[in-house]
């Protein structure tokens, strides 16, 4: 594989991810389009109403959206998007699984989207040569 068909994979592979956080924080928290994401977070930390809390994630979930385009600290980035992905899908899973939508495959759906996460940062990432001749 060459290494510009390299670089745009790894460019159409970052944008993809970051989408998923955008959608996920945006349309089915803030705008709380998807109930069933405030249902978990209730049940989760026993609230009545989580709708405030839902939407704090939500938030969270789009500086990460931001936090990835932005392109700083990549690597970082990837581990604490698999370790909220993990964490996140381990509670959901133990606590909340009726409520989720693939419900036990929730969590090889997420340990997948990890891997792809990994993957997208530590083999396809590359750094910028940087050439410098001295004469």
């Amino acid at each position: 594989m060459s290494a510009q068909t390299k670089q745009t994979i790894y460019t159409l592979s970052r944008y993809g991810i970051a989408v998923v956080w955008l959608i996920n924080g945006l349309f089915c928290k803030v705008f709380n389009l998807v109930p069933r994401h405030q249902q978990i977070v209730e049940r989760i930390l026993n609230l009545t109403n989580g709708l405030v809390i839902t939407k704090l994630i939500g938030i969270a979930e789009i500086v990460m959206f931001i936090w990835i385009i932005s392109g700083v600290f990549k690597k970082l980035n990837a581990l604490t998007q698999i370790a909220v992905i993990v964490t996140m899908n381990i509670l959901e899973f133990h606590l909340a699984k009726d409520l989720l939508l693939w419900q036990e495959y929730n969590l090889l759906f997420a340990l997948v989207f990890s891997c792809f996460i990994a993957y997208t940062a530590f083999i396809l990432y590359k750094k910028p040569d940087c050439n410098v001749t001295l004469s």
